[in-house]
């Protein structure tokens, strides 16, 4: 397991990293670390159909080093609108994969608002990047994943912080934003991500176990046939 999170030497740049407990922020974790950031990981509890990724993030923050690991919560199925938030059912299913239209998997503004929370971590702890596992290739269609996206909301941190006023802005970190998911795979299998600590189901059981059937279970799924690598996770039913 990657771990770098030495408390001895120069002092380090800073970084809040985004941390569901999903593959892709793992690995965008583990990017972080590789750059030599002093890593603190946010995660969000905003009463989503998984409960099982808030600790599956807090182990992660600890077998990978975040140096601080904060939980938010925030009860986001008070707006709902999302399957997510218990709004209808998950669909499951090859077909969800392909969608041409925004999912019933989308969460209204989520990204808009967990960016904001870390931006706003990032700048009371005087840190120079939020990293967020926003991926634009092989995703369920979610807007908030695309470069566009980023690109608008690091024009909202230049004018709307303290530090982009000042000339410093937070900078809002993509790694994996170009990435198909077979390659989010190799190069965390290269960084030394453990991904039988995490997590991708929409809906996994009590246990954490995942359905094999959601979009996310069959993207990940595809994923690690593609990448030639074993997925260390149980799907059967």
């Amino acid at each position: 397991m990657l771990h770098n999170n030495s408390t001895t030497g120069p002092v380090r740049k800073r970084a809040v990293v985004l941390l569901s407990g999903g593959m892709d922020s793992a690995v965008t974790f583990a990017f972080a670390l590789r750059d030599g950031y002093e890593c603190f990981t946010l995660s969000i509890d905003y009463g989503q159909t998984n409960r099982f990724e808030i600790d599956v993030s807090r182990r992660l923050s600890e077998m990978m080093g975040a140096k601080s690991h904060l939980v938010l919560n925030l009860d986001l199925k008070k707006i709902g609108g999302s399957a997510l938030l218990g709004d209808g059912e998950i669909p499951k299913g090859e077909k969800e994969t392909q969608v041409d239209d925004i999912p019933a998997t989308y969460v209204p503004a989520r990204n808009i608002i967990f960016l904001s929370l870390a931006i706003a971590w990032a700048e009371a702890l005087g840190a120079e990047a939020v990293f967020i596992g926003a991926n634009a290739i092989d995703y369920s269609g979610y807007p908030d994943c695309r470069q566009e996206f980023i690109d608008a909301f690091g024009k909202v941190v230049e004018v709307g912080t303290k530090s982009g006023v000042r000339g410093s802005p937070i900078k809002v970190m993509t790694p994996l934003i170009n990435m198909k998911k077979s390659e989010i795979v190799r190069v965390g299998h290269d960084l030394g991500v453990d991904f039988s600590l995490t997590t991708s189901c929409y809906q996994p059981a009590v246990n954490g176990k995942p359905c094999g059937e959601c979009a996310s279970c069959l993207l990940r799924k595809k994923a690690f046939r593609e990448a030639g690598i074993p997925d260390p996770l149980d799907y059967t039913n």
